[in-house]
């Protein structure tokens, strides 16, 4: 099967939604059908630095999904950076390298708008997601803080 990477649209969110919510973290958080994610869909669509990408198969079901956030800065010389989050594979299409797919797409995308650095964090508990990145090419460097509010 075959899989085209583009921007998601507001048609998108539920199935995005779905997969946010089919793994053991997300399924405490995450409420499917909730106007608040098309709310939330419309300000990432709107900001020229956000790109909400999905994995769509031949049959124009969504399968996979990410987002990506540009970042300018001034540290090192003003470099853009580009941080990846909520990377998703539906999960009857997992273990197929969609993932890897949308992680090299999202480091060319990020290439391509001139960035220096691409970024994520992940769930510690994630740790098949360690060893995802890792073999990437991406490096535990630094330590992720997050403070709820």
């Amino acid at each position: 099967m075959t899989f085209t990477i583009k921007r998601a649209t507001a048609a998108d969110v539920g199935p995005i939604v779905a997969m946010l919510a089919d793994d053991p973290l997300g399924a405490g958080r995450e409420k499917p059908g909730d106007p608040a994610y098309l709310r939330a869909f419309e300000v990432i669509d709107a900001d020229p630095h956000q790109y909400l990408a999905v994995a769509v198969d031949d049959e124009g079901q969504v399968a996979g999904t990410l987002q990506l956030t540009f970042t300018s800065g001034l540290s090192r010389l003003g470099m853009t950076r580009a941080t990846v989050e909520a990377v998703r594979v539906r999960s009857d299409q997992r273990g197929r390298g969609l993932g890897e797919r949308l992680i090299r797409w999202a480091i060319d995308e990020a290439r391509a708008r001139g960035c220096g650095m691409v970024q994520l964090t992940t769930d510690a508990s994630r740790t098949d997601a360690h060893r995802f990145y890792e073999r990437l090419g991406f490096t535990a460097s630094h330590v992720g803080m997050k403070l709820a509010l």
